[in-house]
């Protein structure tokens, strides 16, 4: 009988990490920590100091040091004290020293090298100049999709043979079967996530604007998630004045950063869930959304269709006109709507955090 594989998990990101890089580590650590199979062992790995998120200049820059130090340094000595095999990293840097275990680096997309205008320049350059090298060096890297493995190897010339597509699974939200009040009455179109450039607000907005004006007049559109503040991502100004000329600020409800059971709430009682991002890696509300039975619209372009399949209906991002259409389509198509919400059922089969686990665990068996 084989000993026990020993996994050591980089969970110090819980500390910062937001939205669907958050989900993925919380949710396969709940896993994780409920594994009663003898052949793994998990160790947690974190460094219990706590983590600078304001805007002060200065401390961000020794926060960045601090975490090159956890990375590069603490977290290699406490994976060898441990004894572990694999050093698992779910927010692209991996240690570049080996002290007996493998790593593994979880990459969810390409932001870094298609968007690098969305990044201090500093931080980037530090950001990658680690985590590139360490990639390469680990024995494979874990993508989400189809789409993302192709982009990072396009930019990266991490061979596609190193790369694994493993699917991840819709957020398991806190209290989500409890029946909550409804926080928005009547009928509307929700987003859910961070509001920034990638996420193409203003393009929903504007469609929004043309949408009620073909008669929809009951239709509320519903912004769930915070207002990104990071300048090289921010989009404030540009969704504020899309808002101002559209002339319906008391049609369109910013909810800012909600509870999981208000937003399972806000789930459970949209009509149509509306996804204009210009680029995913995954995009995990697409699998909430059917998880709540909702009519799921998304961006025809990344890893979206390849997410949603045949339970999705698509619309080009860049032109308001054809996402109006398809939300009036679906909006008044009962048959339609329908439609999309079994085939969403069906689709979400094919997704789950326990497949995740379980795939991962056979990408770090082959490595072991």
């Amino acid at each position: 009988m084989h000993k026990p594989l020993k996994i050591g998990i980089d969970i110090r990101d819980l500390k910062v990490a937001k939205t669907g890089t958050k989900t993925y580590l919380e949710e396969l650590c709940k896993v994780y920590k409920a594994n009663t199979d003898p052949n793994y062992q998990f160790f947690f790995l974190d460094n219990f100091l706590p983590v600078y998120v304001g805007k002060n200049k200065m401390l961000n820059l020794i926060g960045h040091f601090r975490y090159q130090f956890w990375k590069q340094i603490s977290l290699p000595l406490k994976a060898f004290f441990k004894g572990v095999d694999i050093v698992f990293c779910t927010d692209n840097v991996a240690p570049y020293i080996h002290l007996g275990y493998k790593t593994v680096p979880v990459f969810h997309d390409a932001f870094f090298f298609e968007n690098p205008e969305h990044f201090n320049k500093i931080w980037l350059k530090i950001t990658l100049w680690t985590a590139l090298p360490a990639a390469r060096r680990s024995p494979i890297v874990v993508t989400p999709s189809i789409y993302a493995r192709q982009q990072i190897h396009r930019f990266s010339n991490i061979p596609l043979t190193k790369m694994p597509v493993i699917y991840e699974g819709p957020k398991s939200f806190k209290n989500q079967h409890q029946e909550h009040k409804r926080l928005i009455e009547g009928r509307y179109i929700l987003h859910v996530g961070v509001l920034n450039k990638r996420k193409n607000i203003p393009s929903l907005i504007n469609a929004f604007k043309i949408l009620k004006d073909k008669g929809f007049e009951d239709v509320k559109l519903v912004l769930a998630g915070k207002i990104e503040t990071k300048k090289f991502s921010y989009d404030h100004d540009e969704i504020r004045l899309a808002v101002s000329n559209s002339g319906l600020e008391k049609d369109i409800i910013f909810t800012g950063y909600l509870a999981d059971e208000d937003l399972a709430s806000l789930y459970r009682n949209a009509s149509v869930y509306a996804f204009p991002s210009l680029n995913e890696g995954f995009g995990i509300p697409v699998l909430e959304a059917f998880k709540y039975n909702l009519p799921v619209l998304v961006s025809n372009n990344t890893s979206l269709p390849e997410i949603g399949g045949d339970a999705v209906l698509t619309f080009n991002p860049h032109d308001i006109q054809d996402i109006a259409a398809k939300l009036k389509m679906v909006l008044e198509d009962e048959l339609l709507r329908q439609e999309l919400i079994k085939k969403g059922k069906e689709r979400l089969r094919q997704f789950s955090w326990e497949k995740t686990a379980q795939s991962l665990l056979r990408e770090f068996d082959k490595i072991r």
